[in-house]
């Protein structure tokens, strides 16, 4: 919709019909990835009235990811945020495909897919091919390059990162990440949608980390390296820090939640752009990754997670 000359010369009236351009530019929305973060991604947006077409690589997946959303919405109806009518209209408005094709009708397409640079540069490659030019691209990579990933499409502009946090329904802050060809009013757009879902939007440009990992990495590193040096327990250490800094959770059993091989990856991005210490992972962190003490989607990393409700400290042997 386009707003007559005469009308853009009233500044009040014009700021109104670009706001309502922009929040009615994205109706329907695709999410490539139906894991943890996909179906959390998923939630909100249906949730917020949007329709959304998910994309899994096989049937199992998607069937599992597609279930998950549901017992999600229906999560929502028991904590009394959703009333039952809207939880079925919701999820009504969500359809799920193996065709990546599939997509190209969607406004806005979220990526949620393993942290690997080359398999989201070649998702973008094939969606920049599929997608007409006004759709938008964003990545919910949590510390990966956005520019590389924009390196391989041809409408760079219409490129960003789009970083949910886990759990996506629980937590509030979405980083929203720009790079140097990101086009302003796309990215007005996006937090504006992203301010719709009822999430908060920080702005960040696109360095490794962005704001919240650049800033949090470090201090997980730290956290293992105390472990390996024998400086207190693990136990001794989250208890320090959850009652001493006042944080939910101590940082080992916050490592557990994001998984050692995820830090892993996003660590090394980090010490690959910075050459700086501070995000060298430990070798305690890159032997347990190895051996596939990778957290509590394992059942095993800095805690023994049989009992997903009372998690026991490991006795690592060094």
């Amino acid at each position: 919709m386009r707003v007559p000359k005469r009308l853009r010369r009233i500044p009040l009236l014009g700021n109104y019909w670009e706001n309502y351009r922009r929040m009615t530019m994205i109706k329907k929305v695709g999410v490539v990835g139906c894991g943890a973060m996909g179906t959390g991604i998923t939630q909100v947006i249906l949730e917020a009235g949007y329709g959304v077409v998910v994309r899994e690589i096989d049937a199992s997946l998607l069937d599992r990811g597609v279930k998950a959303v549901q017992k999600g919405l229906e999560r929502s109806v028991e904590k009394g945020t959703l009333t039952a009518k809207l939880k079925e209209e919701a999820f009504a408005r969500l359809s799920g495909t193996l065709i990546l094709e599939d997509l190209k009708n969607c406004d806005l397409i979220i990526e949620a897919v393993f942290e690997d640079i080359e398999i989201k540069k070649e998702l973008f490659k094939s969606l920049d091919l599929i997608c007409p030019k006004e759709t938008i691209f964003a990545s919910n990579t949590s510390s990966l390059s956005i520019t590389e990933m924009a390196s391989a499409a041809k409408r760079q502009e219409r490129i960003m990162g789009l970083h949910f946090f886990n759990p996506v329904q629980m937590m509030p802050l979405v980083e929203v990440v720009k790079t140097i060809a990101t086009d302003h009013e796309i990215l007005q757009t996006v937090l504006d949608f992203v301010k719709s879902l009822k999430k908060v939007p920080i702005l960040a440009k696109d360095n490794a980390g962005f704001i919240v990992n650049f800033l949090l990495t470090p201090y997980l590193m730290d956290a293992i390296r105390a472990v390996a040096n024998g400086v207190a327990s693990i136990q001794d250490i989250d208890t320090g820090m959850k009652l001493g800094c006042g944080h939910p959770m101590g940082p080992l059993m916050l490592v557990d939640f994001i998984g050692l091989d995820v830090l892993f990856k996003g660590t090394n991005s980090m010490f690959n752009e910075y050459r700086d210490s501070r995000f060298a992972p430990p070798p305690l962190l890159v032997q347990m990754v190895r051996m596939g003490y990778i957290g509590k989607k394992a059942g095993k990393g800095f805690y023994d997670w049989s009992d997903p409700k009372n998690p026991v400290p490991q006795s690592l042997k060094f």
